[in-house]
């Protein structure tokens, strides 16, 4: 891999295990600090690299770099040389100073305790995930900012109120005890479901940024699954549905970056390997005493999954959709349903439905009425399509919408 394209996919896989490796060994109140050294190790390999070349061993380069950075660092730290080296020494029974422990195993158990700590509800959800991205995915502030529509100023003031909110409150990284750790979880989980959404619906026009949202997600999850106590029916069940939503990725989109719609899709581009692991995790989540909504969606996923178009699986569908309102509505699992709707009893009996959800400012629901409409009444159609023209957010989408208005007019 050429020097300029291994830095930047070393970073994205290796700022996040040094800064909670970091973390972990001298305290979450350092994350600044963490992540300063972080980038300096990966500056100074951009500049040595490109004079001497890439190390046969890059990884085990960045590391030695930044185990050296961290003793620097932390030793020019008062509270560090005054309070935090004592107190490790006397907990290590040692004179020496506190090693700094980059196995993987400790990188792993690191990570998640972070998860824990950015995911904390102290925090609020759009810092959460801003952390996440940041701390525990290696994405920069330009990076997010595009994921949240946002100015890099908004979304670098949402991480210093985060950090210093994990500083006021003394946050510290650690698994939650058993009393904490049902609520936490669902925190976690809700992260990790938010995180991968903002990826598989985002609004932004950088479709690799998409899959790299909802790939970090994923990786996110199997962190939480390759730990036993957090290894429950919930975290199956939601990473289920992220396999069964990733198994149709490639279909969504067109070579021009158009989405297809499903109906449309071409079901050879399927990942068959990824639906197979979904119903691995989904049949592991039934382990279970209770279902959840990661479980429901789970379930309509797999359904989606499968190719064979009969009215008995969109039946299948909007059963469950009725089930998902039930425990949480939204209009847009309302919009959802109405489309199963339609493909199982009839546009007629959907748009009866469809006219009564508050969705009058989202672009996906003038698409649902057009897409309701057709053959039905051309005029109305495009209307629709027209009023879904003005909301859309991406070029993308907005190329896709002409592209039915033409074919309307045609």
């Amino acid at each position: 891999m050429p020097n300029q394209e291994l830095i930047p996919h070393l970073f994205r896989t290796e700022y996040s295990k040094i800064v909670a490796v970091l973390c972990k060994t001298f305290g979450l109140a350092h994350i600044a600090l963490a992540e300063d050294i972080a980038s300096d190790t990966f500056l100074k390999a951009t500049e040595t690299w490109s004079l001497k070349g890439i190390p046969e061993h890059p990884k085990a380069w960045l590391y030695q770099v930044a185990k050296n950075k961290a003793k620097d660092g932390f030793r020019r730290e008062r509270l560090f040389r005054e309070k935090i080296k004592p107190s490790l020494m006397h907990a290590n029974n040692s004179t020496e100073e506190i090693p700094i422990d980059l196995s993987e195993s400790n990188i792993k158990d690191s990570q998640l305790q972070m998860l824990f700590a950015v995911c904390n509800p102290l925090i609020s959800v759009e810092s959460q995930i801003a952390m996440a991205l940041r701390i525990l995915c290696g994405f920069g502030i330009e990076e997010i900012a595009k994921a949240f529509l946002s100015k890099k100023e908004t979304i670098n003031k949402r991480l210093q109120r985060a950090k210093e909110k994990l500083r006021k409150e003394n946050i510290t990284l650690g698994i939650p005890s058993e009393k904490e750790m049902e609520g936490r979880m669902n925190n976690v989980l809700s992260v990790l479901y938010l995180l991968y959404n903002e990826g598989y619906y985002s609004t932004t026009s950088e479709k690799n940024l998409r899959k790299e949202l909802c790939i970090e997600a994923m990786r996110l999850t199997y962190l939480v699954l390759n730990y036993p106590p957090t290894n429950s029916a919930q975290a199956n069940a939601l990473m289920s549905l992220f396999c069964f939503h990733a198994s149709r990725f490639e279909a969504r989109t067109n070579e021009r970056g158009e989405q297809i719609i499903y109906a449309e899709q071409n079901r050879a581009e399927w990942d068959q390997e990824l639906i197979e692991k979904g119903q691995q995790f989904l049949h592991k989540s039934s382990n279970g005493n209770q279902v959840t909504e990661y479980h429901i969606e789970a379930i309509i996923a797999y359904y989606h999954a499968q190719t064979e178009e009969t009215g008995d699986k969109w039946e299948h569908i909007l059963q469950l959709y009725n089930q998902l309102l039930q425990l949480k509505y939204s209009p847009v699992i309302a919009l959802n349903r109405t489309y199963a709707l339609s493909k199982a009893r009839g546009k007629e009996k959907a748009l009866s439905e469809a006219l009564k959800i508050n969705l009058k400012d989202n672009h996906l629901y003038h698409l649902l009425l057009a897409e309701l409409y057709s053959g039905i009444d051309t005029n109305l159609q495009r209307t629709h399509l027209e009023t879904a023209l003005k909301l859309v957010t991406t070029e993308h989408e907005r190329q896709t919408i002409v592209r039915k208005i033409k074919e309307i007019t045609v």
